[in-house]
Parts: structure tokens; C-alpha cells; sequence
């Protein structure tokens, strides 16, 4: 085991147990969308060094990346940066790029902006690393050497090789979440089949919340006028234990509020046994008005719906 794993972390949540509902990826390469997507309402902003710029834009899309966060007052919008993959041409100067300097704090500390802290001055580091096409431990070893253990890791699995890694992947202590790249994965396989796709979705559900590194969010839909076949999709993920997506265009992040927001009838049983247990987190035989058995699962589960019910809520309260 290397010297980059320390203790454990889990991200995916905003304060007090709200979950991250909302991924918007935006191109490295188009610097005037950054702000815009900060904006949007969304959850997490990814700017992509990845899938979205092409090999000629790669070089000027780092720069315009780094730049940006050099310059960002910290928010309370997570900025994650989405790496190219670890067998490319372009990832070493990445990882140079977000990398921790050799006394723990960050890189360029004399470059401006403000960072809200961080140790070393402002420097170009992100609130997390999206790091796609995982496979093994040893992908994600290489990275937290290079960032730093500090840096949040989020593992995007998108070949038969990393699904079937997943557990060990989940497990890594510097992976504070989880996510299925369908795409590539489906490519790969020739899987067309939904049964198939949700049993491997389901896999990945199951290995994040064993490790304590759920909610595992959806891949990306990629039909952006098809907005019945993101809702419906939302929903069979949000049945599999899902929660939230990632996205590539600000009008979803609203339909991704809409797809996972909890019915009033689920809200209201939910209140009514949080009420019913009080400050109790181990309620034993306490029961709703209607007679239900209130033990601690149920209470968790009640907890969940109502901290997801609010992150749902549109901007204006609603």
C-alpha cells in the first residue's frame, strides 16, 4: 500500500447532509462559460480537460483552467477539474498543473486570487479531480502522488476492467466518490439491454455505499432535446438508490431538481417520522400516529428523503 493513502473521506454532500444533485461539465477550452456555470444553479462545476476539447484546444484549455482557478473567489459552488486520462499525452501536464508542492501546501502561492485559506497562497487547485477511465488502485495512486492526498479524487469507471475493480477502487482513500462513464462502458460491451445497464449501475451503488462513499449520481444523458428521456431515466436511477447526474447543459440542472425530487406524500411520511422520533437517533419502539415502527433505518431513510426534498427545492425556495 503507498504512502498516499491516509483516512478515509467521502464527499457528494453539500452541508448537513444534503446531497450533490447536479455535475455540470463545462469545456476547459470556453473560459467565457466558467462564471456562467457557477451560476446555473448547478451543484458541482466540472471544467473538462477531457472528452470535451479536442487534442488541438488541450494545451490552451489547461491554461485557460488554471487561470481560473488562480483568479475565482472561493464560493459556495464546488469547482472540480476533470483530468485527461491517465494514458494520454496530456495528463502529466495536468497533474503538474493542479499538483501540491513538496511541503503540503499548493503550487504558485505568489500567482493572486484568493483561495479562502488554503495553506501556500492561491494556487490552481481545485475542490476535487475527476479522474476518468479508472482501472485499478494503481490509477489512483498516481494521481494522489501527484496532487497531493489532500485533494478530493472522484473515480469515473468506464471500461469492464475498472467495473470490475470497483470495490477496490471505492475503497481507496483518496476517492471520495464514484461514478459509471456509460458511454465508453456500453461501447465496449455491446450492452444494450436496461436490465443489464441498472444491474451494473446497481453494482456500483451497492460498492460506494459499502465503503461509505454514496450517493453514487448518473452518467450523463446525452440527448439534450429529449427531456422526457432524461426525466424517466432520473427516475429508474433514483429507484436504483441514485442520486443526482452528472450534466452537460445548464437547462438540465433544473430538470435534474425536477427527476429527483421526493412526492409529497414521501415528504410528508418522511416529517412525520422524524417527528415522531424526536432528537432520538435510536428511537427503538417509537411509532408514527398511524402505528408505524419508527427504528433507527427508518429514521435514516426518513432523514434522507427530507435532505434530498431540500436540496430539490428550486433557487427561489420552492
Amino acid at each position: 500500500m503507498s504512502d498516499t493513502r491516509g483516512t478515509p473521506r467521502t464527499h457528494g454532500t453539500h452541508g448537513h447532509g444534503r446531497p450533490w444533485l447536479s455535475w455540470l461539465y463545462v469545456p476547459g477550452d470556453r473560459p467565457e462559460r466558467f462564471d456562467k456555470a457557477v451560476a446555473s444553479g448547478a451543484s458541482v462545476v466540472i471544467l473538462d480537460l477531457e472528452d470535451a476539447v479536442s487534442p488541438a484546444h488541450k494545451d490552451a484549455a489547461r491554461t485557460h483552467v488554471v487561470t481560473y482557478l488562480n483568479e475565482r473567489s472561493q464560493g459556495s459552488t464546488p469547482v472540480h477539474v476533470r483530468i485527461n486520462g491517465l494514458g494520454t499525452a496530456w495528463v502529466d501536464d495536468d497533474l503538474a498543473a493542479l499538483a501540491a508542492d513538496d511541503r503540503g501546501g499548493d503550487r504558485g502561492g505568489d500567482r493572486g486570487g484568493d483561495r479562502g485559506g488554503d495553506s501556500g497562497g492561491a494556487a490552481a487547485r481545485p475542490d476535487g479531480i475527476r479522474v476518468p477511465k479508472v482501472e485499478s488502485v494503481a490509477d489512483l495512486d498516481r494521481v494522489a502522488r501527484a496532487v497531493g492526498p489532500s485533494m478530493p479524487l472522484f473515480a469515473i469507471l468506464e471500461s469492464a476492467r475498472g467495473l470490475r475493480s470497483v470495490d477496490e477502487v471505492v475503497a481507496h482513500p483518496a476517492v471520495a466518490g464514484v461514478a459509471l462513464g456509460e458511454q465508453d462502458l456500453l461501447a465496449e460491451l455491446g450492452v444494450t439491454d436496461p436490465a443489464a445497464v441498472n444491474a451494473m449501475r446497481l453494482q456500483v451503488v451497492l460498492a460506494a455505499a459499502a465503503a461509505g462513499k454514496g450517493p453514487v449520481p448518473m452518467s450523463v444523458f446525452p440527448r439534450l432535446r429529449d427531456d422526457a428521456g432524461f426525466l424517466e431515466t432520473c427516475r429508474e436511477g433514483r429507484a436504483l438508490g441514485m442520486v443526482g447526474r452528472s450534466v452537460i447543459h445548464p437547462t438540465q440542472v433544473a430538470l435534474t431538481r425536477q427527476a429527483f425530487r421526493p412526492e409529497q406524500r414521501e415528504i410528508g411520511w418522511a416529517a412525520e417520522v422524524v417527528a415522531a422520533a424526536g432528537d432520538d437517533d435510536t428511537p427503538g419502539a417509537t411509532t408514527t400516529t398511524d402505528g408505524q415502527f419508527v427504528d433507527a433505518p427508518v429514521l435514516a431513510r426518513a432523514r434522507a428523503l427530507l435532505a434530498l426534498a431540500d436540496a430539490t427545492r428550486e433557487p427561489d425556495g420552492t
